[in-house]
């Protein structure tokens, strides 16, 4: 059994969409990062980065003790190839496949987030954030654009086959109305995007949880800066004594 330690952001969908696609029974174990569960003793022992998504394969292939892993490309990679599935087993197609998930983990994933983050930020408390939304604006366009240019000659990101390669990236492409994007402008990307929101997998991928989050709209000042004290300004964590 796979157990996800999981909450419904673009991070942990990416993971979702594949076991849906796979077709496997999984354990979506929530972990309620604006509550700091993330810390916690017991998913530190999974996670040592303090995020989710993290895995425990309880039945791993190798007939072993329960196997964890973090990092949404390093869970995909392996349910993929236990499963036999969504990743190609010749050298260049494998390896196409790998550059791109590491392009999402090292290029969309993060540049996209921070676009997310300083739109989000009150600039009436911390200032004038023009810069970094114009820097992360900008980033994200080039981002969309990269998509945009190999879906031009690619049916899918990584050649003619549906991969884990697609499935890290749709998730980060659904708010592109708020990362001030026109999906219009790349009518390649939007091609793949349309058929990837119609497949049903991946609406049952990006709906696990979608019950779990709370309107922070409704929640007083107080428990807002208590939220965003757990979110946001980490610095390094202690050695456990």
């Amino acid at each position: 059994m796979i157990d996800l330690h999981y909450w419904p952001t673009p991070n942990g969908k990416k993971v979702t969409i594949l076991l849906e696609e796979l077709g496997i029974p999984y354990n979506a174990v929530p972990c309620k990062i604006s509550q700091g569960d993330q810390f916690k003793p017991e998913f530190l022992q999974i996670n040592p980065n303090h995020r989710m998504p993290a895995m425990v394969d309880t039945e791993p292939a190798d007939g072993g003790a329960p196997l964890s892993l973090f990092e949404s490309g390093a869970i995909m990679f392996y349910l993929a190839e236990k499963h036999g599935k969504f990743l190609p087993t010749d050298t260049r197609g494998r390896h196409a496949v790998n550059q791109w998930v590491n392009w999402q983990m090292a290029n969309q994933g993060p540049k996209l987030g921070e676009c997310g983050h300083f739109l989000r930020v009150d600039q009436e408390k911390e200032g004038d954030q023009a810069y970094a939304i114009r820097r992360f604006t900008d980033e994200a366009n080039r981002i969309y654009g990269v998509l945009n240019n190999v879906l031009y000659r690619n049916k899918y990101i990584a050649g003619d086959d549906y991969t884990i390669a697609d499935m890290i990236c749709y998730p980060w492409c659904v708010n592109w109305e708020f990362q001030r994007q026109d999906i219009n402008e790349f009518k390649h990307m939007k091609r793949w995007f349309e058929e990837l929101s119609d497949r049903p997998a991946v609406q049952k991928g990006m709906a696990v949880g979608k019950d779990w989050s709370v309107d922070q709209s409704t929640l007083s000042d107080e428990e807002r800066a208590r939220i965003r004290s757990i979110m946001y300004n980490q610095r390094a964590m202690p050695v456990p004594d």
